[in-house]
């Protein structure tokens, strides 16, 4: 009964949604669905939203998308976005490699705002050669793909942490899949858009990657402090922020209207909602039982936590599923090494790329005005076959370390 009640609660948020309502509302209705098949008393659903609404992490998390998108506004006004197109210009001369590499830098830093700082970049680079929708998929797929294998994301410490895996043979592991994503979508979308950008050769190399610090170095700052310090994102962002309005001379007439602009209302909304989704589904226990039903089927083990983690993070997100199952997933394959943490890794990191409790897909949607299923369509392609590039790389480290 639990699958059938999952699968109706996931149709009543793509019926929502294909009826051109906001995401948020979509979500409103997979909250009325589960409260509804689950028995869920109304008082105990109101305690769970609250606790949603206005838990530590639904707030940091607010914060950090103001803080980040308050951010990125002084680097609009000082034309910091536009110096990190046109030195990657000057440095490729490729609008692909603007397409694919500023929104992967900008994804290094830990955020759901770092979407929106990616976007103009991606937008002057695909022009009119792509549809929006396209351009939903290249800013949201290339600003994520860092969140596979890199350490500053606390999905990946946790999975290191309960699996005893070595970090640096995790992330050496993981390179060859990095490759992987980075061909699937220029082959996919970015191969579209026309390499020349216009521009003619630069002839000082030197300034050019000079100009690019100059217009990355608050974000590679906070990435620092935030790996250094171990502190919520907008603790990080903060300090940035003032040292950007001292350096880069900002009055405070400047300064005043980013207050006001830097409250992107809807997307803060859809967040709160999102974080209330995700404390009804947990108080269902659904999460829990997930591995009890697929241990049923009559399939090898690694397979059944390829199918727990895959579907587990649509439900649940990658984290939730990696503190319920990774263990477990150990336990019962003790002799998985770091093949099956590759395979886990891979599984759960892609699932997130099509799932409706991923904040930074409703932000990006929100963003271009696109519709989630369109970013779903986009991206179910690359879903399915890198689900089997990864599971045969898996099963071929297995066989060799």
């Amino acid at each position: 009964m639990d699958i059938i009640k999952l699968i109706l609660i996931f149709s009543c948020i793509v019926i929502v949604i294909k009826l051109k309502k906001p995401l948020y509302a979509s979500i409103l209705a997979g909250i009325l669905g589960t409260i509804l098949l689950y028995g869920i008393n109304p008082l105990v659903a109101i305690k769970l939203m609250k606790n949603g609404a206005f838990s530590l992490g639904t707030t940091n998390l607010v914060l950090a998308f103001y803080t980040i998108t308050f951010l990125q506004r002084m680097m609009e006004k000082r034309e910091h976005l536009l110096l990190v197109e046109k030195s990657l210009s000057n440095l490729f001369n490729s609008r692909r490699v603007n397409a694919m590499v500023a929104p992967f830098i900008i994804g290094l830093l830990p955020s759901a705002g770092a979407v929106l700082i990616a976007s103009p970049i991606v937008d002057n680079a695909g022009g009119d050669y792509i549809s929006n929708e396209e351009k939903t998929f290249i800013t949201s797929y290339f600003r994520h793909i860092s969140e596979s294998f890199l350490p500053t994301y606390s999905t990946i410490l946790l999975a290191l942490n309960l699996s005893g895996i070595d970090m640096t043979a995790f992330v050496l592991a993981m390179l060859p899949m990095v490759a992987v994503l980075f061909w699937l979508g220029y082959f996919m979308h970015v191969k579209k858009i026309p390499k020349d950008t216009g521009i003619k050769e630069s002839t000082d190399k030197l300034e050019d990657v000079k100009n690019l610090i100059i217009s990355l170095w608050p974000i590679a700052v906070i990435i620092v402090i935030i790996l250094g310090l171990k502190v919520p994102v907008h603790y990080a962002v903060f300090p940035i922020i003032i040292l950007s309005f001292m350096i880069n001379k900002f009055s405070f007439d400047e300064i005043k209207p980013m207050f006001i602009s830097a409250i992107e209302g809807k997307l803060i909304l859809t967040t709160i909602v999102i974080m209330m989704f995700k404390e009804i589904l947990t108080f269902t226990g659904v999460i829990q039982r997930l591995p009890e039903y697929f241990s049923a089927l009559p399939i090898p083990p690694v397979i059944i936590f390829m199918l727990i983690f895959f579907f587990g993070t649509l439900v649940a997100g990658a984290k939730g599923m990696i503190a319920i199952a990774l263990p477990l997933a150990y336990a019962t394959i003790p002799s998985g090494g770091l093949a099956l943490m590759i395979l886990i890794m891979c599984t759960t990191y892609i699932a997130m790329q099509i799932s409706p409790t991923h904040i930074c897909l409703a932000i990006v949607v929100e963003h271009y005005g696109t519709s989630f299923i369109d970013l779903v369509k986009k991206t179910m392609p690359i879903v399915l076959i890198f689900v089997v590039i990864s599971s045969l790389y898996s099963y071929l480290l297995f066989l060799l370390l």
